[in-house]
């Protein structure tokens, strides 16, 4: 059987994506290193010293595990290396920063997620890496707020890296979703997923149902639908929740359902909910349109929003076109203001 590495298979369809000849083939070479860096780190996590917390606080208000410090830096490495990234956003930084000697000349804003799911690592659970590319808006002028709050429907690529059993990297330049798997023997990521469609309805949701009592009477009664018994809709639905949104999504990508991190009522700081809306809800919206799917806050298609400011926040509900059409109508039925992405 013919083994398709990345390397191989981003050379062979270059023609097929936006980017300058060669130039994606670098950017995502060096995000496949940082992504076996990681992987690597996180094997060897418990006899390294590298588990719990720093004792630090993050831009986010979360505790920063030591890994969320290691992978970040392991990013800010790989693609200060390229020489093609201008600036990098990550949720672990308060502010961008622009990369010395690439801000004339880098075509490209690069924003991470460098560790999702950390709350995940000291119980050996499954953790992942998020990562979109944009275009630079005007390379005649300094890097600035122009070049990072674009919407995700202009986002050259996205993808992910779930650390897990195995170590699965799933990427998309506009042309469908490839998903490849790191063979350890020969230290390449080899194509195992090729052409990811999600399916048009599943049998699963996916959501933190500890918040229930927060959740606005719209997501109650969706919940309350999807628990309900019906034969003919194949109700209830299994309920899935890894609490990793990489690995929440690869589930939902590849066997169907939906996912949902809706706005609640239990921190009036985050009335539109947890997840970032620039490098956790645009990438994984990407993806799964990309694969045929649906991504919206409730009331409003995830990659139509304008961002305002760099850790904006946002609802996130993706999954299958069929299930996610079923919660729109709750949504749209209840119009809670708290939709809203402002």
């Amino acid at each position: 059987m013919k083994r398709v590495t990345l390397p191989r298979y981003i050379l062979e369809r270059q023609k097929e994506h936006s980017f300058a000849t060669g130039e994606f083939s670098i950017l995502l070479s060096q995000i496949a290193l940082a992504g076996k860096i990681i992987a690597d780190e996180l094997v060897h996590a418990g006899l390294a010293d590298v588990l719990g917390r720093t004792g630090a606080v993050n831009v986010q208000g979360e505790e920063v595990q030591k890994l969320d410090e290691l992978a970040n830096e392991v990013f800010i490495s790989a693609l200060q290396f390229s020489g093609l990234v201008c600036t990098l956003v990550s949720e672990e930084m308060a502010e961008a920063t622009n990369f010395p000697g690439a801000s004339a000349e880098g075509r490209y804003v690069v924003l991470v997620d460098p560790l999702d799911g950390s709350s995940n690592i000291d119980n050996n659970g499954p953790v992942g890496s998020i990562f979109s590319i944009q275009r630079r808006v005007n390379l005649k002028s300094p890097p600035s707020d122009e070049d990072i709050l674009q919407k995700g429907s202009r986002l050259l690529a996205a993808g992910y890296i779930l650390y897990g059993p195995s170590t699965v990297l799933v990427y998309s330049t506009g042309n469908g979703v490839q998903g490849f798997t790191l063979d350890r023997r020969i230290g390449e990521f080899v194509l195992s997923h090729p052409e990811i469609k999600v399916p048009k309805r599943g049998k699963t949701y996916s959501v933190n149902c500890g918040r229930y009592a927060y959740w606005h009477p719209w997501t109650q009664k969706y919940f309350d639908y999807v628990n309900a018994v019906d034969a003919p809709t194949k109700r209830p639905y299994s309920l899935r929740y890894i609490g990793a949104l990489v690995a929440d999504m690869h589930r939902t990508l590849l066997d169907g359902g939906i996912f949902l991190y809706p706005a609640d009522t239990a921190n009036p700081k985050r009335p539109t909910g947890k997840l970032r809306l620039l490098y956790e809800a645009f990438p994984m919206a990407y993806l799964m349109e990309q694969a045929g799917g649906r991504a919206i806050t409730g009331t409003e298609r995830i990659l139509d929003i304008q961002p305002t400011e760099l850790h904006q926040r946002v609802p996130l509900i993706l999954g299958s076109p069929e299930d996610v059409t079923v919660a729109e109508s709750f949504a749209k039925a209840g119009a809670s203001p708290a939709c809203a992405t402002t």
